[in-house]
């Protein structure tokens, strides 16, 4: 009984058998260093709308660049292809450039969750809090300050609907650390707060229903950003902002509007990175033992020492390690 396959048949498949390449791969990439450099202003549906020399051009990711968190809002990106930003054209992002900062949070607060990047190239923080409807929520604004601070971006706390409640509890809280705070209501005059984003590259962040939209709509009139009522039956704000979008202020600067959150996770965050952002408590921290978590109790803590010689203020101390305590409780 014969083969199925018989030798000729073998010659003939080695034969028609494709060749191995002969030209070797290469790890070089491309040289895209001539291509134009735009902004990236927002994401939909895997469409990057991005502002190159005043126009606006839609692109799509290249394949060199990694699909989760490869670009996002924010990042300054090379551009190839059509970028005449004219209807039904269509550009590629071929290469995102350095980051100088990058603000990140995890999904939630379980050690199984994955860090977001949210914006990049911000250089200012702002945390906008209502005073009331809803509430405050201080273990969101210290989470979110450990996010800014192990970004190294700059914090301020933006406390909105002054007309409802005082902001003094606030006040108190975080000044000893030295954030910024700035105060509005309905219809106030918005100065003080359009001094300190112009020509700045300002995030807002903040739990939904806090006002956030309402004020970026109020500082860029055509922003056009939705807003909604906080649910009687919930106490909390809807969700409006389904996206981030970044918007240029007349002024000059720039604000990128976050949609509205509910938790904001830290698990992303190293302790170091938050003691590291006060020079002050740094250098008492040297003097503290190894391993030192620098929470309420701590044995052999330097700054309970430091507080006691007069190196430092009880009420800076105690401001920080509340941010420290949500930290260890919350995130790390």
């Amino acid at each position: 009984m014969s083969s199925k396959w018989d030798k000729h048949d073998r010659d003939v498949e080695e034969f028609d058998r494709p060749r191995r390449r002969s030209r070797p791969r290469t790890k070089d990439r491309p040289d895209y260093s001539k291509l134009p450099v735009a902004r990236v202003i927002s994401i939909d549906r895997g469409r990057y709308r991005c502002l190159l020399d005043g126009r606006h051009v839609t692109a799509v990711r290249g394949r060199l660049i990694h699909r989760k968190g490869g670009i996002i809002v924010g990042d300054h990106v090379r551009l190839d292809g059509d970028v005449s930003g004219d209807e039904g054209t269509l550009s590629r992002v071929v290469e995102v450039l350095e980051r100088r900062t990058m603000l990140r949070r995890s999904a939630d607060d379980d050690a199984e969750s994955f860090e977001r990047p949210i914006v990049a190239n911000a250089d200012q923080l702002f945390i906008v809090t209502a005073l009331a409807d809803p509430p405050p929520r201080m273990g969101m604004i210290d989470r979110i300050l450990v996010a800014a601070y192990d970004a190294r971006i700059e914090p301020v706390l933006c406390l909105t609907k002054a007309d409802l409640a005082s902001p003094r509890e606030l006040q108190e809280a975080y000044e000893p650390l030295g954030v910024p705070i700035l105060v509005t209501e309905p219809e106030a005059d918005l100065a003080e707060i359009r001094a300190a984003i112009q020509d700045r590259v300002t995030v807002f962040v903040g739990h939904s229903g806090v006002g956030k939209s309402t004020l970026v709509n109020r500082l860029i009139p055509d922003a056009h950003r939705a807003t909604a009522e906080v649910s009687e039956l919930t106490g909390k704000g809807r969700h409006t902002s389904t996206s981030a979008v970044a918007m240029e202020l007349p002024e000059g600067g720039w604000i990128i509007d976050t949609p509205g959150v509910r938790s904001f996770g830290i698990m992303h965050v190293s302790p170091e990175s938050i003691v590291g952002a006060f020079p002050d408590l740094a250098e008492i921290a040297e003097e503290c033992p190894r391993g030192c978590p620098h929470t309420t109790g701590a044995i052999d803590c330097a700054f309970d020492d430091a507080v006691a010689q007069g190196r430092l203020s009880p009420e800076r101390l105690a401001s920080f390690r509340r941010m420290e305590d949500a930290f260890v409780s919350h995130g790390g």
